[in-house]
């Protein structure tokens, strides 16, 4: 028996004949194609979808970005793509932490600030930006990010300096914000690093110690409240001076009744009036008596009073009004 280096005995094996060999050469070849094949076309697609674009360089030389979204070629191993997310909001914390299990760790040296007036705050922040040219953002800096946070700390520091302390943790917030955007925005233009800030705020604002904390929480309650009492005087007064208004304007129409009545009543006596004149001139000798007997009779009506109807002068005949009345009256 003849056996090899392996112990196995050598009639155990076979010499393979040409056409097996050419066999599994050509198995192998159309194998490495088929490899070489699947590798040349993954590596020619390439797929930007809604919230990025593409960078495309060739021989590492930038050439152009895809404008929409889908499906798109490359030649393989000379071009190359690189996605970059530009239609999303990214988020950089200075000052505190967030972690996964949700706590927010406030990281000293970033958030501990001098005011205008020699005080110590610590003061938080997150700065919202957007990727707006991805070939700067790629090439530009190396590090475009940290650019804008080291950019965004210094500017921080510049405003929170120029504050006081009250104006930092109360009323003047808004305004400070808008103030540290508009010196980023410089200076992001001048670094032109493909990033544009859209929104930055203050997160948390307040001293280091915890009776100056509470000092100024006192304070923040107190205004608080003498917001809530403005308020409700507020819509006190809206919900009162309709009423008062409304009053008013009955009042006004009430004394307009009664001053055209007035005026009709006077018109109305003065029609009476000359009426009563036009009668008057037709027989003044007449109503001239009747006048002064009715006048008579109404300043004194408990007293009889006669009339002399007599034509001669030896005789009178006396009559007494109250009847010539009551006959006059009732013919």
């Amino acid at each position: 028996m003849n056996f090899n280096r392996n112990g196995w005995d050598t009639k155990d094996f076979k010499p393979l004949d040409q056409k097996t060999k050419n066999t599994i050469k050509n198995t192998i070849i159309a194998a490495v194609i088929i490899i070489f094949l699947i590798i040349l076309v993954s590596s020619s697609v390439y797929t930007v979808d809604e919230t990025q674009q593409a960078v495309v360089t060739t021989f590492g030389k930038y050439t152009g970005i895809p404008v929409e979204a889908g499906i798109h070629f490359k030649i393989p191993f000379i071009q190359q793509a690189y996605l970059v997310d530009v239609n999303v909001s990214l988020k950089e914390e200075i000052g505190y932490r967030t972690y996964p299990d949700g706590s927010t760790p406030r990281v000293a040296n970033e958030s501990k600030m001098i005011t205008g007036d020699l005080n110590i705050v610590n003061v938080d922040f997150f700065v919202e930006y957007r990727i707006s040219e991805p070939y700067k953002y790629l090439y530009h800096s190396e590090s475009p990010r940290e650019i804008l946070k080291n950019i965004t700390q210094s500017r921080i520091r510049d405003i929170i300096s120029s504050y006081e302390v009250d104006d930092i943790l109360t009323t003047k917030k808004a305004e400070i914000q808008t103030k540290i955007k508009d010196l980023i925005d410089i200076e992001l233009i001048a670094y032109d690093i493909g990033l544009d800030l859209t929104g930055i705020k203050i997160q948390d604002a307040e001293p280091p110690t915890p009776e100056v904390i509470a000092a100024f929480k006192s304070v923040e309650t107190a205004k608080q409240d003498r917001q809530t009492a403005k308020n409700q005087a507020e819509a006190y007064r809206n919900a009162n001076i309709p009423k008062a208004q409304a009053e008013a304007d009955q009042l006004l129409r009430n004394a307009e009744y009664l001053k055209q009545n007035r005026i009709n009543d006077a018109k109305k006596q003065v029609a009476m009036f000359e009426a009563m004149y036009n009668q008057y001139i037709l027989n003044p000798n007449i109503n001239r008596q009747r006048m002064y007997y009715e006048m008579i009779e109404q300043v004194l009506p408990g007293v009889k009073v006669y009339i002399n109807a007599g034509s001669d002068e030896n005789i009178s005949m006396i009559l007494p009004l109250e009847d010539f009345a009551n006959t006059h009256n009732n013919p």
